[in-house]
């Protein structure tokens, strides 16, 4: 079977940039990306048969691990009857109970296929609803590739250093007002000037795409304070952390009503799908009901729809999910820093539940700025280190790892002597 190597070469010749997201790349790091051949709870495995230990996780969908057994299961059963009608199933409604019974603030919810069909699809509902044109968003915040929001972005943008991207109309930019994460005095300048004609606030509740970014509780009283003062509505895009630091996300933890929420992700089980909801009025604003047209001819379709209520059953089901998964992770970050700080390298860990990301810089980051004071070069440097031992870390400075609840004390356990092996390299 041919090698990595090969494979890159080959999907070169047909695939831009032979990868069919950026980042997987791996040209942020200077090294050569892996094929995954497969994977099965916490591990992956190359076409070469080398394994890793995954913290990656496809990116934050399978925070239950590879190939869990009753995901494959309700997979396998769809699949015999059917992947797609292009009709409503019960799945569906099913799903989205479900999803509503565990956040109060969406009333009523809408299934599409990515997170950025989502985000563009609130967007519109938000702009139909106050009749305004201008989005506020945050330097750093990823909502995908929605044309007027890929304006000082994070994720693949932020490991480019791109401040936006070509194609993307002025026209289209300048309806997008950016300011810094994490500074509320900021936000209520750009609401004094704009206010009356702001639509909508975007944000993540906890950043997740110039690395991990944690929002300081007076940020969060701005979130909660100024939209509605001025009339404006206010999104979370929880695509990473819904379902993964709790089953209220991100909104629950701080004690925010958005009016409305972008989720992704974990709510499809590793297949695609995404969702937008919050208020009912704002979402029956909605085509057949409403005059905002938004439709997709894969939306809520059968698979994607089993894989994440399969992923959903299994977390409300699980007695101390979520506290199980913080301990795992709290025992990972504690040994991590140790192993870190004994070699003497300038580091900062941030995490939330059983995400966090390791930046390699003296100074607290919480915003864009603070983030690319980091040393890349360290950082891709102990990625490459870590990889040669056998642990799999997102290969970019600027994105959040995550454990899975496949993990055990004794895979932790490994992952650390993987970092304290890899260290001696470095």
């Amino acid at each position: 079977m041919p090698n990595s190597s090969d494979l890159f070469k080959l999907a070169l010749t047909h695939i831009p940039g032979g990868v069919n997201s950026p980042v997987r790349a791996c040209l942020a790091v200077d090294a050569p990306p892996i094929f995954v051949a497969r994977g099965q709870g916490p591990y992956i495995w190359d076409v070469e048969g080398k394994s890793y230990i995954d913290m990656v996780g496809s990116w934050g969908p399978l925070i239950l691990g590879h190939a869990h057994p009753q995901v494959v299961e309700a997979l396998t059963r769809v699949a015999q009857i059917g992947s797609s009608f292009g009709a409503p199933t019960a799945g569906e409604t099913e799903l989205a109970a479900l999803i509503k019974s565990c956040l109060p603030s969406i009333e009523k919810l809408r299934m599409v296929s990515s997170g950025t069909e989502a985000v563009m699809s609130a967007l519109r509902v938000a702009r139909g609803a106050t009749g305004r044109d201008l989005i506020v968003k945050f330097a750093g915040c990823y909502h995908g590739h929605v044309d007027g929001l890929l304006v000082a972005a994070g994720s693949g943008l932020a490991t480019f250093s791109l401040p936006s991207s070509l194609g993307v109309p002025k026209s289209v930019a300048e309806l997008t007002l950016v300011c810094p994460y994490n500074d509320p005095e900021a936000l209520k300048d750009i609401f004094e000037r704009y206010g009356d004609r702001i639509a909508a606030v975007i944000v993540e509740p906890v950043a997740g795409n110039m690395g991990l970014v944690c929002p300081t509780p007076k940020f969060i009283e701005s979130l909660r304070d100024l939209p509605p003062k001025y009339g404006s509505l206010l999104i979370l895009d929880e695509v990473i952390t819904g379902f993964r630091v709790g089953l209220d996300g991100a909104q629950g933890f701080y004690g925010l009503k958005p009016d409305l929420t972008i989720l992704g992700k974990i709510i499809g089980g590793g297949l695609p799908l995404a969702a937008f909801g919050g208020r009912a009025d704002l979402m029956d604003l909605l085509a057949p009901q409403g005059g905002v047209y938004q439709a997709g001819t894969l939306s809520g379709n059968p698979l994607a729809v089993a894989a994440g209520l399969a992923t959903l059953t299994v977390i409300t089901e699980t007695p101390f999910f979520y506290q199980r998964l913080s301990n795992l992770s709290r025992s990972w970050i504690a040994g991590l820093k140790a192993l870190l700080k004994s070699k003497g390298l300038p580091f900062r860990i941030s995490n939330f539940g059983s995400m966090f990301t390791v930046f390699f810089t003296e100074r607290l980051v919480e915003d864009l700025t603070s983030a690319e004071s980091c040393d890349r070069k360290l950082y891709g440097a102990f990625f490459r280190a870590v990889r040669d031992q056998g642990l799999w870390l997102p290969p970019s400075q600027f994105e959040t790892a995550f454990l899975s609840s496949a993990f055990t004390q004794d895979v932790v356990s490994t992952a650390l002597d993987m970092v304290k092996a890899g260290l001696k390299k470095i």
